[in-house]
């Protein structure tokens, strides 16, 4: 968990597919994992796929249609391999900046039987108006969900 910070906990699914041909989750799936725990963090975008499960910060779900959560960046430090296994990965997510125009989602992917530390990671996210092709700056309300989550930085600039 970040020092000072609030994260959440999540448990996602490891793929029989996910395995390298050494028995560790090859590293673009990792990048899926990083995926599947934001959207079970803040929510699919506004307008994709029936209702689920409640998640913690609807962030994505409360946007317009017409505005989309774009990947502008991810940071991935690989600390120790992550085996597979048939247990979900353990994945601690929070917030480590809040720009006018973007954010940053922090990562921390743990092996869920070592508890060993294997991943961390940033991705840089923005919201995108598609019908003019201009990003969205932050609300004061999305602002506000954001720092709920604030938590350090897992690299330096």
């Amino acid at each position: 968990m970040p020092d000072g910070g609030t994260s959440l906990t999540l448990h996602v699914p490891m793929r029989w597919g996910d395995m390298d041909a050494y028995g560790h989750i090859n590293n673009v799936e990792i990048l899926r994992i990083l995926e599947e725990a934001r959207i079970h963090a803040f929510g699919p975008p506004a307008g994709t796929g029936l209702p689920g499960v409640e998640v913690a910060q609807p962030i994505f779900s409360e946007l317009e249609a017409d505005v989309q959560a774009l990947v502008v960046e991810h940071r991935v430090r690989y600390l120790a391999p992550l085996n597979y296994r048939n247990v979900p990965a353990v994945i601690r997510i929070w917030i480590s900046a809040v720009k006018g125009a973007s954010f940053t989602v922090a990562y921390g992917i743990f092996d869920p039987v070592t508890e060993a530390k294997c991943v961390i990671a940033e991705t840089v996210l923005a919201f995108f108006h598609e019908p003019s092709g201009t990003l969205v700056r932050l609300t004061a309300g999305n602002k506000l969900q954001l720092e709920k989550l604030r938590g350090p930085a897992n690299f330096k600039a």
